[in-house]
């Protein structure tokens, strides 16, 4: 007697929304907060969304809110700092690209601009331009970088303008390469 063939199973993955649990004393939230801040670190609005969405009051969440600020543990000059040069150093992102991300994560421009300004200071953003360029080169099999055509210069180009550098050190640093540098358009504004 011969088994038929196994019909193919076809596992179907319904991604629902996972509810977290309502947290409605002080301490289990204070518990919960610091149990993220253990995982990653949070700037205060970041905080302040995830404590109200585990909350079942909003005066909870600024109760505790107020606690991790005064602790210590919630501090968004530190914040900045940290995520600055973390950006800087493990994902070679330019300046304009990480105070973009702060103010996306609702840190105020003067604790940006602190942390930036202590970056530039530790750094040579020239330096980590021809880097990005000279990794750019390997993985796209291009020995030298003054036989680029105009089309992979110009991906090259925009790839370090989307990591955040200066359009002006970016062409500085392709001419050092023996390149003349695509100019500006109007269109491309560095402060983006």
């Amino acid at each position: 007697m011969a088994l038929a063939p196994a019909a193919p199973r076809f596992y179907s993955v319904v991604s629902m929304p996972r509810q977290r649990r309502q947290i409605s004393s002080e301490a289990e939230l204070y518990d919960a907060a610091v149990g993220a801040l253990a995982r990653r670190a949070y700037s205060v609005r970041e905080m302040r969304q995830y404590l109200e969405r585990r909350a079942t009051e909003s005066s909870l969440a600024a109760t505790v809110l107020g606690r991790l600020r005064g602790s210590g543990l919630l501090d968004d000059a530190r914040y900045a700092r940290q995520f600055a040069r973390d950006r800087a150093m493990n994902r070679r992102q330019g300046s304009f690209r990480i105070a973009r991300e702060l103010r996306a994560r609702g840190v105020a421009d003067r604790h940006i601009e602190t942390a930036l300004d202590e970056l530039r200071s530790e750094r040579d953003e020239a330096a980590m331009i021809r880097r990005r360029i000279e990794s750019w080169l390997r993985r796209h099999g291009a020995a030298d970088p003054a036989a680029l055509d105009q089309r992979r210069l110009a991906s090259l180009y925009h790839s370090l303008l989307r990591a955040g550098f200066p359009g002006t050190s970016i062409r500085d640093e392709l001419r050092r390469f023996g390149h003349p540098a695509p100019p500006l358009d109007e269109s491309e504004t560095e402060d983006a």
